[in-house]
């Protein structure tokens, strides 16, 4: 008999080849502040950017949610930066091709190739409305996998009713900043961007917070939060489980400082402390999204207390990922300290935790709602509001 494989797990078995690719020319990557051309072509190749495009658009998988994290933790395990570019690209060109008309869905995948959106949705720009569209204006920053994109998706608000809607076009159109020199996740070219009075139609827009797809099924009621604690929660989930590995390899191989551990009582014990606060932040994770997925597959509406669970999950597992980077390069001392793996990757997971979706304000929110203290609030993107 023939065993059959499904969409999901063929999806993750190529991220699988995608992840041993981007290990392959992290350093190069790292180096030159770009992902290298052999591992975006992996990226294409394996079909990993259109993972959230709907089944109903060229190219489209509309992959599960606890799929989802499952590819983009194995990239990242790979390579963090590839992790990171992939799920920014995967949620805009998938949120796109779900909330935009489907005019505008059946111009953007026309081509033979799928196109890569990337760019940035906090910091708005303003929206002059005009007839057919709208003229935007306005400076932005970490446009994560810019450099490899074909369009922009950014935030503006109209002017005049401070409406926040997500604008989608040519890279070509906007001002790029070549300002990326950061401590970590450099191969991501998160570049700052620039776009001056440029008409978009209205058909290349939509409300920035909607949760009503207009192609696509369940998933992409998720909206772009929904999408984006995916993103954040499987990206640490694969740089974590990288950190622990390497440092593993180091000392059963004796290399440096770390070699001389493997007899050490003290390391075993804070190897195992270091084990277990990964796994149980990587488990709440899981918890939590497969509560979501549950509820999306029921046809369901979310809980707010979901909603708390997979921010909470969130922003738990990434700063348990920074203890166990913290304890990683402790350590494994001088090869750490020197360029390599582990130096690289614990800059990654520094960088990482600067992101506002794992703030305080967040994990503050989430404790007033599961103390009990946000009685008829819901969550609206990071805040809970009346």
């Amino acid at each position: 008999m023939t065993s059959v494989v499904s969409p999901a797990a063929d999806l993750v078995a190529r991220a699988k080849h995608v992840a041993t690719v981007a290990d392959q020319f992290a350093d190069e990557g790292d180096r030159e502040g770009r992902l290298s051309q052999a591992v975006v072509d992996a990226l294409h190749s394996e079909r990993l950017f259109s993972m959230w495009v709907p089944h109903t658009v060229a190219f489209g998988s509309e992959l599960d949610v606890l799929s989802s994290i499952r590819v983009i933790e194995t990239v990242a395990a790979g390579d963090p930066s590839t992790g990171w570019v992939l799920m920014a690209a995967a949620l805009a060109i998938g949120t796109g091709a779900a909330y935009l008309p489907r005019e505008a869905v059946d111009e953007l995948f026309a081509g033979e190739r799928l196109p890569v959106i990337a760019g940035q949705g906090t910091r708005p720009g303003v929206a002059v409305p005009t007839a057919g569209g709208f003229r935007l204006t306005g400076s932005w920053s970490f446009a994560s996998g810019i450099k490899h994109a074909t369009h922009i998706h950014t935030l503006g608000l109209v002017q005049g009713t401070n409406e926040p809607r997500i604008f989608v076009l040519p890279v070509g159109h906007a001002t790029l900043v070549d300002n990326w020199d950061v401590l970590g996740l450099r191969a991501t070219g998160s570049i700052d961007y620039r776009i001056e009075d440029v008409f978009v139609p209205e058909k290349y827009t939509h409300f920035a917070v909607t949760e009503a797809p207009k192609q696509g099924g369940d998933l992409y009621r998720l909206g772009i939060i929904g999408f984006a604690a995916i993103c954040h929660s499987a990206w640490a989930c694969g740089i974590g489980r990288r950190l622990l590995d390497e440092l593993a390899a180091k000392v059963r191989g004796g290399v440096g400082r770390s070699g001389t551990q493997a007899s050490s009582e003290t390391f075993h014990e804070e190897y195992a402390k270091a084990e277990a606060k990964y796994r149980a932040a990587r488990a709440l994770v899981y918890d939590a999204w497969g509560s979501v997925n549950e509820t999306l597959q029921s046809g369901d509406g979310l809980t707010t207390r979901q909603h708390t669970m997979i921010r909470l999950a969130m922003a738990n597992i990434t700063w348990a990922c920074k203890d166990v980077a913290d304890f990683v390069y402790k350590s494994a001392g001088t090869v750490a300290l020197r360029a390599g793996t582990i130096q690289r990757l614990y800059r990654d997971m520094q960088a990482g935790t600067q992101h506002i979706t794992s703030a305080p304000p967040v994990i503050r929110n989430a404790g007033k709602e599961l103390a009990g203290l946000a009685e008829g609030k819901r969550w609206l993107f990071l805040d809970l509001v009346d």
